[in-house]
């Protein structure tokens, strides 16, 4: 079963994690930017990070054979500090990138003034460079949040094919398939989404714009609950096909809205080779910079 993982933050994550996602059947993912736990101070701090996101890790991705994307933004919690508000004129030179398939993770997270304009000038930032969306819904008054998220996107005049609305749950599933957007959840080991009830979700609601992540970071995440919703899936009666629909096909067609994705099959990468002069080699006399 072929799985691509939407929304996974691979900066937090190991080399081992890289070789059981593949192992698992994962050949591509997303990382969309987004907050690191603990406050940013600067805008040359979200430099960096962009600049990680598409060089360093895209390197390290693939040495284990797993294509790397990524989205780009400001994201919502940390819209609310006005030390960053320069990160949004840092955002053209990023969206233009390849590699870089959508402007997300944008949204709400307290649902502030502050949130509610940088969401309304990275919609239109998407409008611009005619990217998807990757849209955060708050963990708080969720329902509140994505009603209000699902406003603005109709207000943007984005077609709601475009935009991802994450982190949904049966209270949320009901008004974002209205809208038309795409729905998106996030498989946790003990919060958010877990696998059998997103298979109930699946039931009810089918495999139509339905994407699965595991939205992994530095928290207590797993980067296999995509594998093991399809597990769940199969156990329930769906067929290959449909798994594969919503682990692999449904994404593929979201991002691939973008023109930027590349699917290609890696193979045998050489662990040695270096990026800036670093391999992701240790200890080893060939092993680049330590």
């Amino acid at each position: 079963m072929r799985i691509f993982d939407p929304h996974i933050h691979m900066t937090s994550r190991t080399t081992d994690d890289y070789r059981a996602m593949y192992d698992a059947g994962v050949r591509a993912l997303v990382e969309p930017a987004f907050w690191l736990g603990q406050p940013r101070t600067g805008v040359s701090s979200f430099r960096d990070y962009f600049d990680g996101l598409v060089g360093w890790e895209r390197f390290r991705a693939e040495r284990f054979g797993i294509r790397h994307h990524c989205a780009i933004a400001l994201n919502p919690k940390e819209a609310n500090d006005p030390r960053l508000a320069g990160v949004l004129e840092l955002l053209p030179r990023y969206l233009a990138k390849d590699g870089v398939v959508a402007v997300g993770e944008v949204g709400f997270d307290s649902q502030t003034a502050e949130e509610e304009k940088a969401f309304r000038y990275q919609l239109e930032l998407a409008r611009e460079f005619e990217l998807p969306v990757l849209v955060h819904t708050p963990h708080r008054d969720k329902a509140a949040g994505t009603r209000r998220t699902l406003e603005l996107v109709a207000e943007s005049g984005l077609d709601p094919r475009t935009v991802l609305v994450d982190h949904l749950n049966e209270t949320t599933v009901g008004m974002v398939h209205e809208s038309g957007c795409t729905m998106g959840f996030s498989i946790y080991p003990d919060t958010k989404m877990s696998p059998d009830r997103m298979v109930r979700i699946l039931q009810e609601w089918g495999t139509e714009r339905m994407i699965v992540n595991s939205a992994a970071d530095w928290g207590h995440s797993d980067p296999l609950t995509t594998l093991r919703t399809g597990e769940a899936m199969r156990a329930a009666g769906f067929s290959e096909a449909e798994a594969e629909r919503v682990l692999w096909d449904n994404p593929v067609e979201f991002y691939g809205q973008s023109g930027r994705l590349v699917l290609d099959e890696i193979g045998a990468a050489d662990i040695s080779e270096t990026f800036s002069g670093n391999s992701i080699l240790r200890g080893q006399p060939d092993g680049g910079a330590r």
